[in-house]
């Protein structure tokens, strides 16, 4: 091995060493507060206020060991003493670290009157988490729970249970329709020949840079008249029209690099155009229509703005849902989290059943030959 072919080969694991460093920074990035944001979610609403969520795991902490109870003869506006040492309410509160390594903290607010005695101890495992908070938010029972000062919160649960089965009612019909009809248009501008077919496909690429906004006030008033509006059938007529354009195009560049002789022999031996596309396009055009319906789907169901102009609050899917829950108790960290993964569960549970296609699908047509 001469000194070049070295010098090439380090250079190249040097190379590759710093991709992959790059690839799990982003990783880790990515990952660490989305770990944190699933544990909230299983976490109660006081411990969430006490600490933070990295104390599930084993850790050094302060471990609450006594009470004591402050005389309501003494002033909780000004300096508090305990126990020879005095602070302000809020530093109290806060924590305050004793002579002998122990710690006092005022629990709740200053009606209270309650100081924690706490000793620091090694602490394994948090033992609270519960699926009480999935639980809080997928029906429209009462919830209660603490607040960050110990009062006890009742407030009426969201239901995100119906919000979830509209978010399917919309996104599958959704996904489904603009795939069928867009594998029909881009096998026509790929295989058969037709006036104006160039024309019509450059009209159909130029819709791609055509922003949907533009296009929902018209569309509502033709709804409005046709008395649609709020119906699934409006709103999946609208993302079958937003999404035919990339839909077509990618498809296309797939179908179009398909081999020509399996075509020309099945003309040969008298298919018609529908039996080719029945029974040779669409089993071999599968990895494109997998990379577009991880595309459709995962913007369909995460779409909040077709939806709200559409539906409103007459058929709420998970993304109103999730904003209005935001609106309602945005104070409430458990809630949120807890409703954040379940929006979650099907959008990655479509991606990972279809992301062995995703890289072929979404490289179809890009190299040529």
């Amino acid at each position: 091995m001469n000194k070049s072919t070295r010098s090439y080969k380090g250079q190249k694991a040097l190379s590759n060493f710093f991709v992959n460093l790059t690839l799990i920074i982003i990783c880790v990035i990515w990952l660490v507060p989305t770990l944190g944001i699933f544990i909230t979610s299983f976490r109660n609403s006081e411990d969430i206020f006490k600490t933070g969520w990295w104390t599930v795991f084993p850790h050094k902490a302060f471990i609450k060991t006594g009470e004591i109870n402050i005389d309501p003869a003494v002033d909780v506006n000004g300096p508090i003493t305990i126990e020879g040492v005095t602070h302000t309410f809020e530093e109290w509160r806060a924590g305050v670290v004793m002579p002998d390594g122990s710690q006092m903290t005022w629990y709740g607010n200053k009606r209270t009157r309650l100081v924690e005695t706490q000793a620091l101890k090694w602490q394994w495992f948090e033992t609270t988490l519960s699926l009480d908070n999935y639980k809080n938010v997928l029906t429209g029972k009462e919830i209660h729970f603490k607040d960050g000062s110990g009062q006890e919160i009742t407030r009426k649960g969201n239901d995100l249970s119906s919000a979830f089965l509209n978010s399917i009612a919309v996104a599958v019909p959704a996904t489904v329709i603009p795939i069928l009809i867009a594998c029909f248009a881009a096998y026509g501008f790929a295989w058969m020949n037709f006036p104006g077919r160039k024309l019509l496909f450059t009209m159909v690429v130029a819709l791609l840079v055509v922003p949907l906004q533009i296009a929902l006030v018209p569309i509502l008033q033709d709804y409005t008249r046709l008395n649609l509006n709020g119906t699934f059938l409006a709103v999946w007529l609208a993302h079958t029209g937003f999404g035919l354009p990339l839909a077509i195009y990618l498809l296309f560049n797939y179908i179009n690099q398909l081999p020509r002789d399996i075509l020309e022999s099945a003309f040969i031996d008298g298919a018609s155009h529908f039996t080719i596309f029945t029974n040779l396009i669409l089993p071999l055009s599968f990895p494109a229509l997998a990379s577009f319906a991880i595309f459709q789907f995962l913007w369909v169901w995460n779409d909040y703005l077709v939806a709200l102009v559409f539906l409103g609050d007459k058929n709420r899917v998970i993304t109103s849902a999730l904003a209005a829950l935001v609106g309602e108790k945005g104070q409430d960290w458990h809630l949120l989290t807890s409703g954040a993964f379940i929006s979650m569960l099907l959008p990655l549970a479509v991606f990972f059943a279809l992301q062995r296609y995703f890289v072929r699908g979404l490289l179809a047509g890009s190299v040529k030959g």
